[in-house]
């Protein structure tokens, strides 16, 4: 036998697992075997991918057996987001403990059917308030809210090769050299109120959670979390000027860029997008901003596992600072574009995120514990909110996940997902234009 792995270390677990299923195949009744193979074998299969894909610190054939294991395992799924988030590295001993407790339980759970059980521990009264991602029709890997209609497909599946693509309303866009108008962005900051809405249409949770999130399937959530009016009337309002810098913008993954970005050229990446965004609070709304562009993502798996202890010193470093912005740019389908038109210019949507430290199957993360969570729950809702009233299109639904991904740190911290690897970096650069705007909407409490 022909071995592709290196280390005796990895053949030895190879074998291991070869000679479990054999033996359990062989001398276990049906049921037996099923019990056996979700409560031992998935955990300890779990451990060996982590060696055989990870051990070398990159993410190799293995590594993309994993994620395709994963839409058809919901607790190996469930292992994986760890992995994603960067927990295995802090968090080892309870991510074990973890696995072990859904593997005695016996219970695995199958994402396309209802979740109807409510973690221990958690207010059962009133069940119609409770939201989970699968009630809400969210698969355990959608991260898009966004939907490309089958003709568009077919249609991009025609172009191939060139250099148009299709976005989501069946029209192409030209990926261009790169250059960019730095001042477009003023044409996009100054459009007047389009809608008002009502925080009384949304009173009912279902009809706030419908109309403003996507909950993940990985977490739930709940009507006294998400209200309508409480999260308006949280007071988000800081003082411009000051001594010291008031708003960190800073990139978990900073190497993320976009479909005309020069390889090499941070400032053709979201790092670039970032100091744009970081220019128009300072110039256009007199803020003082502390643009951070430390790389976190080399290894991707790790990133906020790294990104923690620096951003930590820098606002330890910085007491002024009050406002913390994460900026992403997101990936999605190929055949989908995020793009919309605003006062002319092709603009990039963007997407709040929040981590809500919580899991569907076990309750509340203990070791990951969110004090500022209703604070930036609050921040999302109204950014998004005032982008509805005077940008409709331009954002897609608040998305909520699981886990914290480091927005703990100050009540005010948002996650933003800005364009997509398919927008153009002038989409982008103009999108910070009303990003910038509602943020100081949001921030000035009008």
């Amino acid at each position: 036998m022909h071995w592709k792995y290196r280390e005796g270390g990895q053949k030895a677990i190879f074998l291991l697992a070869l000679i479990t299923v054999v033996f359990l195949i062989s001398f276990c009744p049906a049921g037996m075997l099923i019990q056996k193979v979700y409560g031992q074998l998935f955990p300890t299969a779990t451990f060996c991918m982590d060696t055989l894909a990870y051990g070398n610190n990159s993410v190799t054939t293995e590594g993309r057996v994993m994620d395709m294991i994963s839409k058809e395992l919901p607790l190996y799924s469930y292992s994986i987001s760890y992995f994603g988030d960067g927990m295995m590295n802090q968090y080892y001993k309870e991510y074990v403990e973890i696995l072990m407790k859904e593997a005695e339980e016996g219970e695995i759970l199958d994402p396309t059917e209802e979740m109807e059980k409510i973690p221990e521990g958690e207010n059962t009264a009133g069940d119609e308030n409770i939201l989970s991602g699968e009630e809400s029709g969210i698969s355990e890997n959608e991260t898009s809210d966004e939907t490309v209609p089958d003709e568009a497909e077919e249609m991009a599946e025609e172009t191939e090769g060139t250099e148009q693509r299709l976005n989501d309303e069946d029209s192409y866009f030209t990926i261009t050299d790169g250059s960019v108008d730095e001042n477009s962005y003023r044409e996009l900051i100054h459009s007047e109120k389009v809608q008002e809405i009502s925080l009384e249409d949304y009173e009912e949770f279902e009809a706030l959670v419908g109309k403003f999130y996507t909950v993940d399937a990985s977490t739930y959530t709940t009507a006294q979390e998400l209200n309508a009016k409480k999260l308006a009337n949280t007071d988000l309002k800081i003082a411009k000027g000051g001594d010291g810098p008031q708003i960190l913008i800073y990139h978990t993954h900073a190497h993320e860029g976009y479909a005309d970005s020069t390889e090499g050229d941070e400032s053709a990446t979201v790092v670039g997008v970032g100091e744009k965004l970081a220019e128009i609070l300072r110039n256009e709304y007199g803020y003082q901003v502390l643009h951070h562009t430390g790389k976190y993502d080399e290894n991707r798996d790790y990133a906020y596992s790294y990104a923690l202890p620096a951003i930590e010193q820098v606002l330890n470093e910085n007491p002024s600072i009050e406002v913390v912005i994460d900026l992403h740019r997101d990936s999605v389908a190929e055949g989908t574009r995020l793009v919309t038109d605003i006062e002319g210019q092709p603009t990039a949507k963007f997407m709040f995120f929040n981590g809500l430290s919580r899991v569907r199957e076990l309750g509340e993360i203990s070791y990951l514990p969110n004090e500022n969570l209703q604070g930036n729950l609050a921040f999302s809702f109204q950014m998004q909110k005032v982008c509805e009233e005077y940008y409709p299109g331009l954002t897609r639904k608040i998305y909520l996940k699981g886990y914290r991904y480091n927005m703990h740190l100050k009540p005010r911290t948002l996650l933003v997902e800005l364009g997509a690897q398919n927008s153009t970096l002038q989409e982008a650069m103009n999108a910070c234009g009303p990003l910038a705007r509602v943020l100081d909407m949001v921030l000035s409490g009008e």
